[in-house]
């Protein structure tokens, strides 16, 4: 995962490590200001075609900084003057600014397409008509909680714990939709499908852990003075929500209390985000009498009926200890209590869809309290972000038609073979790999699939009806048709073709299970991907996402899937020690590095990224000496082309962000910071070094390299 964020559908952290860079708060320093009105009103207009920028701007950089001190603002600094974070994101940067000129070329596919003419297709029908929906304020406050209201109903005619599974499996189908900084992660678990960890040509049940109202368990754990007052806010927070719902003050202030208290018992059980870096402890497959016997009050033949699957009999529960406790907690909570948290979920899963003032309370815990945002972003940024979320493929194929041609596709995967193919050398010549597990691995890379742009088979959304004056029906129609199509998959194989990223979406992934790359076409724009522009800072932005991605398949968690996705160890002991020890020096080198006031990187957190960044940086810059070969490569803008190279890689990363966020991506993402993502690759690297002439007492030579691929 190049961007930041979390996979939508199953597996936690380990599994994909799929991002989607959201609006609500992108990822900058405490001494930004928000954008200038003129600036702001020309991102508040759709637009038709994508403006331009170049994949190396000379304008962004900084020269008066040697860049073997801090390549990163030699780079960068330039840009981070001109690109102050706007008030309604919590960080800035040139991914966050391509999202944002990819989402307003949306917005103007959207207001086309919601205007009632006769020559709309259907697709068009819906994606207009959904937005048209989302953006009719008037009617959202109109309805209120009122759309709401039979499910609040629902909770409060509750009479007995044995009531609770069936509740939970209707609720489930309704919401289940994982939100990156919300920490909605649905009520007391999470239930879908994902391919068998030891077959990986069958889907089977998952049941994960969830429950939880703030973004991480840590949240819930930590004693220090901050997080402390987080979860005050966070009490408060709550209480003023089951208010909005028509609860008492004193009454709401209770609940909120004791929600916080169910919900740390939740944390407590679950897993950290490190230990669940590890995919053989979030595999235990249970037949249903063994699940039934971790949760003796939960009946799970009532739960699997509510949710359309009475006759599922074998799981992969990702963690038997929650459930123990979430068995535990049913059975020895009172029921008003139990109500006050499914009341709460409730709520919280569903404000972003309700009036403005649950909109905002919403807003100002979660984007404002926790990632340090200053205004809500315009209504039209929320509304492009649910029709791609809600109709993925309706909205993408639209997107695909208008910005990514065949001749980029090509161009791409030209790219991408050649990095294969720096890679496949690299295996070869490893000394410290044995043949055996060099044939292993060279089997798992010629087998990878290259998924670049769009998927080849679009899915069909004719069921989902879509209402131009039901907003929140809309929501809840379209979130239980992809519940129900994650949940129809199991016991079948699963489908290799498919793509868990919509195609507008600025970011990549590796899927370890499937063994295969993903770039959609979002990310392959300018200033990503430039095909005006010579090799040269192209294979150093998108060809080192390409190796990024690419290298995923063989770091610390991919490793541990063979070819065909299974999870096998098919590494010697020897090459194993061998490949820790190696990873070593890049968790002990990125462990020395601060984020923010006090707090260092969580290294064992961001070590899969780490070795991506700097294995996949190698290998674009082998595949680029290897692609360049025999041609006479020339300088320009005052650079030679290796420094274009280096350069063309730092500018992907130039950012801003501010403390509050980059606190929270501390303890959540599995990225580093920006400046360390590039500061702390090239100084393993010798040809950075030789690029710029750096000097052997310069800080960014290290003598002791670390040195994986």
């Amino acid at each position: 995962m190049r961007t930041r964020a979390l996979k939508v559908a199953a597996l936690a952290l380990f599994l994909s490590g799929i991002a989607v860079v959201l609006p609500l708060a992108q990822q900058t320093p405490s001494n930004a200001k928000p954008a200038t009105t003129a600036a702001t009103a020309e991102q508040d207009r759709p637009i038709t075609a994508l403006p331009y920028s170049p994949s190396l701007d000379p304008a962004a950089m900084d020269r008066s900084v040697d860049p073997c001190t801090d390549l990163y603002t030699y780079s960068c600094g330039g840009w981070m003057k001109k690109n102050p974070i706007p008030a309604d994101q919590a960080s800035w940067d040139v991914y966050g600014k391509l999202y944002e000129d990819n989402q307003r070329f949306l917005w103007g596919i959207l207001q086309d397409s919601s205007q009632r003419t006769a020559n709309r297709t259907a697709d068009q029908q819906k994606i207009g008509d959904y937005f048209a929906a989302c953006m009719d304020t008037q009617a959202v406050e109109k309805l209120g909680l009122t759309g709401l209201q039979p499910r609040l109903e629902r909770i409060a005619a509750l009479k007995s714990k044995n009531e609770i599974p069936a509740y939970l499996g209707s609720e489930h189908l309704l919401g289940h939709m994982y939100e990156y900084g919300r920490g909605s992660s649905g009520t007391l678990f999470r239930f879908t499908s994902d391919q068998d960890l030891g077959n990986s040509e069958q889907v089977i049940a998952y049941a994960l852990a969830g429950g939880l109202g703030l973004p991480d368990r840590d949240y819930y754990t930590k004693a220090d003075a901050k997080s402390q007052e987080i979860r005050q806010q966070y009490v408060a927070h709550v209480s003023k929500m089951l208010q909005l719902a028509g609860e008492a003050a004193a009454a709401a202030q209770g609940d909120a209390s004791t929600i916080l208290r169910l919900e740390t018992e939740l944390a407590k059980a679950s897993l950290t985000r490190v230990e669940q870096r590890d995919p053989y402890k979030l595999y235990h497959k249970m037949t249903r009498p063994q699940l039934q016997a971790l949760t003796p009050d939960f009946d799970w033949s009532a739960y699997l009926q509510a949710i359309g699957h009475p006759q599922l009999s074998e799981f992969n529960v990702t963690e038997p200890a929650f459930y123990q406790e979430v068995g535990r907690i049913i059975s020895q909570t009172p029921m008003t209590e139990l109500q006050a948290y499914l009341r709460w979920h409730l709520l919280h899963e569903n404000a972003p869809y309700l009036s403005a003032a649950f909109v905002q309370e919403d807003f100002n815990f979660y984007s404002r309290t926790l990632r340090g945002v200053e205004q809500m972003p315009a209504r039209w940024k929320r509304c492009v972000r649910l029709v791609n979320r809600d109709l993925t493929d309706p909205l993408g194929k639209e997107f695909v038609a208008r910005t990514f041609t065949p001749e980029m596709k090509q161009r791409t995967l030209k790219m991408t073979r050649g990095i294969e193919q720096a890679m496949e050398e690299e295996i070869k010549g490893l000394t410290w790999m044995t043949p055996p597990t060099k044939q292993q691995a060279l089997l798992k890379l010629h087998t990878i699939v290259n998924k670049i742009g769009y998927p080849d088979k679009w899915r069909d959304y004719s069921s989902v009806r879509v209402a131009r004056n039901d907003f929140l029906g809309n929501v809840e129609r379209a979130t239980v048709f992809e519940s129900q199509r994650e949940l129809n998959k199991i016991g079948k194989p699963p489908d290799r073709t498919e793509w868990t990223m919509p195609a507008p979406t600025v970011n990549a992934y590796y899927n370890p299970q499937m063994n295969d790359i993903n770039f959609p076409a979002g990310v392959l724009q300018p200033p990503l991907y430039d095909p005006k522009l010579d090799d040269a800072p192209n294979y150093g932005d998108t060809g080192s996402t390409i190796g990024h991605e690419l290298t995923h398949g063989f770091d610390d968690e991919g490793s541990k899937f063979d070819a065909r996705g299974n999870l096998r160890d098919w590494w010697s002991k020897q090459d194993g020690a061998e490949f820790n020890r190696r990873t070593t020096c890049v968790a002990d080198q990125y462990a020395q590095y601060t984020v923010v006031d006090n707090i260092k990187i969580n290294s064992r957190l961001t070590l899969g990224e780490d070795v991506a960044d700097l294995g996949g940086t190698i290998l674009a810059y082998k595949a680029w000496q290897a692609a360049t070969k025999g041609q006479k490569l020339e300088g320009r803008d005052g650079l030679t082309p290796e420094q274009r190279y280096f350069v063309g890689f730092a500018q992907w990363a130039c950012s801003n962000e501010r403390p509050e966020n980059l606190r929270l991506r501390a303890m959540t993402d599995e990225h580093s910071p920006a400046q360390y993502r590039i500061n702390g690759v090239v100084v393993n690297m010798p040809q950075f070094q030789e690029a710029f002439h750096c000097k052997a007492n310069t800080p960014l030579v290290r003598k002791d390299r670390c040195v994986v691929w």
